[in-house]
């Protein structure tokens, strides 16, 4: 069974742009489904995304994701339009709210209505895109000049993936997206996750298989798996302690409550270090996988048997074509 491999690009840290480049087209020989460009308060991802669409040829490119309060809707269809015809229709607009951390303390932007905004953006986005005259009467965006882009991108539509944990953004991103990015569902109650998600868009009259499924969790194929746990809960225990309560709430109602209260005392009593020793090693079997390729493979298929259509996954090498060989032997 083939499986549709994706990679995420970091937003942090030293950079490394030729090392980047021979990773990219290394994966993108290796048949990956996708690279993925987050953005939060580091590097911009329109940049890195330019970059890769001059490096790459087959591979779909994506942003993993942008938020919808730092740049209006039209300035995400421009650079969205833009790109989508630098990499010849590779495309793919991924979405989010962020939380208020961010967008009121780093942005300056006030942080409700989320999914007004979410559901207006949507609509704008695609407006332009299909070449409609942008006149649009929402509670947020009162458009009213007719405006169209000065230049025909190369598809009528991108496909728009969504970020959403609860259950009103979610079923807005069933009705609406043509994907869904899912965040911090452990793996055994994914299946069900994915299941209420196709229903959802059912009832909505569209086609369950026709949005597609991004695995939460990712996969790390290392010799090293000390260290990658390591790096692993270190994500975890700040997205819990540290950044609002939306993702803390998330953890509690998929049952990891005691995890996230131990991680936040923890965090509170001894910073960063003490919050990432708090960090069970079944929540992080559970929100991700680190080990060996014959691991991955079995991780893999349980992610695509709970109804994942797109997976990530890291792949530590000592050199390019072991990097590619192992990509490839995950996408096979």
């Amino acid at each position: 069974m083939g499986y549709n491999i994706t990679l995420g690009i970091n937003w942090q840290g030293k950079p490394d742009f030729k090392g980047l480049i021979e990773r990219a087209r290394a994966a993108d020989e290796a048949g990956v489904h996708s690279i993925w460009v987050a953005e939060a308060w580091g590097r911009d991802a329109f940049t890195t995304l330019t970059l890769l669409a001059e490096h790459t040829r087959r591979a779909a490119l994506a942003s993993a994701i942008v938020n919808i309060y730092s740049r209006t809707p039209g300035a995400l269809a421009q650079h969205f339009a833009t790109l989508d015809e630098l990499s010849g229709g590779r495309m793919i607009i991924g979405l989010g709210t962020s939380g208020p951390q961010v967008i009121e303390h780093f942005h300056g932007v006030a942080f409700n209505p989320p999914l007004t905004r979410m559901r207006e953006y949507v609509d704008i986005i695609n407006l332009l895109m299909a070449g409609q005259p942008l006149n649009y009467e929402g509670r947020l965006f009162k458009l009213k000049r007719g405006f169209t882009l000065r230049f025909e991108p190369p598809r009528k539509h991108i496909p728009i993936y969504i970020a959403s944990l609860n259950r009103k953004s979610v079923e807005f991103t069933a009705h609406k997206a043509d994907g869904w990015l899912p965040v911090m569902i452990p793996l055994g109650r994914l299946k069900q996750a994915i299941a209420d998600f196709r229903a959802a868009a059912a009832s909505a009259g569209r086609d369950p298989k026709s949005v597609a499924v991004k695995s939460p969790s990712t996969i790390h194929v290392t010799s090293n798996p000390d260290r990658a746990r390591a790096a692993q809960a270190g994500t975890l225990s700040f997205y819990a302690a540290r950044m609002g309560t939306f993702y803390a709430e998330q953890l509690t109602r998929f049952g990891f409550g005691d995890d996230v209260r131990k991680i936040g005392e923890a965090w509170a009593a001894g910073g960063s270090k003490a919050g990432t020793e708090a960090v069970s090693r079944r929540l992080l079997d559970e929100m991700g996988y680190v080990g060996d390729l014959a691991g991955a493979r079995e991780r893999l298929a349980a992610e695509a048997e709970a109804g994942a259509d797109l997976h990530r996954v890291e792949v530590d090498a000592a050199d390019l074509a072991g990097y590619e060989r192992t990509l490839a032997a995950l996408a096979a």
